[in-house]
């Protein structure tokens, strides 16, 4: 009985010791695996060069960031941006059978702010990076002025277009690339903004491929004492993960004849330093049709705005917020599905803050609100302030006296699209939004006390 006793006993400590060493070795195997996996970013499937301009190809080697890029066809809506897609019926070759929701039937007061321009005939909510190319192709903005080349820049993958248009020099691409009109260009590109544009194909190293930001941003290194930047050597890799998305997100402008895409920050990125550089160049965008003031169109400028913020400050990227750290299996991605950080709160945000998504969504929203009611007070501001122009300009003896008053209806009313035509509802920078449509509300009441003063003359 006793030897019987023994002999399960022997058996059950075999039985458990095999046990214990296969789960050992799982063990071990699984996390030799996982190394393993995490080490290898990628395998080479196919071949990529300077020239592959395709992601479909360099989704071969990298799918799983190629299925998240695909997915910026995504049109989900948050309180303040993001699209919804309605029916799209407008005849002509490659229209897409929806589109977004027009910002000028929302808010009419847009018509009145651009009358004369090209938004005043459409302007819609912004879509994803999918988007970007077709939405500006198909805009009813093409019908009413003839675009220039220098528009593609920032709506498709233009790298390897401006490299084939000089011939190997990027540099004389892209001024080959502005002097072409819209649709001329057009047939050099295919893609919305792709791989290319912001990886190097040997290392996948960030880099800027844009020369308007080269140019651009080494004005602003100038400033800060940093002479001759070379952006691809002199950046850090936390700052290309900003570099490389400001290279579209912000504001510019034509230059001259030949429409060099320009970015205006030689005093500053700050709103009224953009104004002020503008002044110096004597830059107007058209003349207002209502008023006839010379005045000006602001472009997206999310990079300058989050310049200013507690975000940039603390060093925290576009990319951590819009694009964060995803897991897939054991390796940690970025997720290239590009989208508004409300979102994907869990993600985008609890990293750093420990609130609940909740609590997050609604600071947020707070800020946005905020930004949004004072925006709406500017707005009603400036629209009287056109009105009065506009009866003004038929009751004094030569427009040389409504020069002041277009000075400042032009200051105003760049101030205000400004915060407009940025994409976070203030939410980059609160204390700068709202800063900068103070300043556009108290250029709006100097220009009506000027307006004052010529109508007082004239009776």
């Amino acid at each position: 009985m006793k030897a019987m006793l023994k002999r399960k006993r022997f058996l059950l400590a075999l039985f458990s010791s095999f046990i214990i060493t296969f789960l050992i070795i799982y063990i071990l195997i699984d996390i030799f695996t996982k190394k393993m996996e995490s080490n290898n970013v990628y395998q080479t499937v196919v071949e990529i060069t300077d020239d592959t301009e395709d992601p479909a190809i360099w989704g071969s080697n990298f799918p799983h960031h190629y299925a998240s890029y695909l997915k910026t066809v995504d049109q989900v809506r948050t309180k303040y941006g993001g699209s919804e897609a309605f029916p799209h019926n407008s005849p002509g070759k490659h229209q897409p059978t929806q589109m977004s929701q027009s910002r000028l039937e929302e808010d009419p007061r847009l018509k009145t702010m651009w009358a004369g321009y090209a938004f005043a005939v459409d302007f819609r909510e912004e879509r994803g990076h999918a988007y970007m190319l077709i939405d500006q192709m198909v805009t009813e903005r093409q019908k009413v002025v003839k675009q220039p080349g220098t528009c593609i820049n920032c709506h498709a993958s233009t790298y390897v277009a401006m490299k084939k248009l000089g011939q190997g020099d990027l540099l004389k691409g892209f001024d080959a690339l502005n002097k072409l009109p819209y649709f001329d260009a057009a047939k050099h590109v295919s893609h919305p903004v792709s791989c290319i544009d912001c990886h190097t194909p040997k290392t996948m190293k960030l880099r800027v491929t844009r020369p308007a930001f080269m140019e651009g941003i080494k004005l602003v290194k100038a400033k800060e004492g940093i002479t001759e930047y070379d952006i691809n050597k002199m950046a850090t890799p936390q700052e290309m993960r900003t570099y490389v998305c400001a290279q579209c997100h912000v504001e510019y402008y034509f230059k001259g004849a030949e429409k060099r895409l320009t970015f205006p920050w030689h005093k500053g990125l700050k709103a009224d330093q953009i104004l002020s550089y503008y002044e110096e160049v004597n830059h107007k965008d058209w003349t207002h049709k209502i008023s006839g003031a010379d005045v000006l169109k602001a472009q997206h400028p999310e990079f300058e705005l989050y310049s200013q913020g507690i975000h940039a400050r603390s060093g925290v990227s576009c990319v951590d917020c819009h694009m964060p750290y995803q897991k897939v299996g054991a390796s940690k991605m970025t997720n290239h599905h590009v989208r508004s950080p409300v979102l994907n709160l869990s993600h985008s945000c609890q990293t750093c803050h420990r609130q609940s998504e909740a609590e997050l969504k609604t600071r947020i929203e707070t800020i946005q609100d905020r930004t949004f009611e004072i925006r709406g007070v500017a707005m009603d501001a400036l629209n009287e302030f056109i009105g009065q122009l506009g009866e003004a300009k038929n009751k004094v003896k030569a427009p040389s006296e409504l020069a002041e008053a277009y000075k400042y209806q032009k200051k105003a009313q760049f101030l205000l699209d400004f915060i407009e035509a940025e994409n976070s509802m203030g939410f980059h920078a609160p204390g700068e939004a709202l800063r900068v449509l103070g300043l556009s509300i108290d250029n709006t009441r100097k220009g009506q006390n000027s307006l004052k003063k010529v109508l007082n003359k004239e009776k």
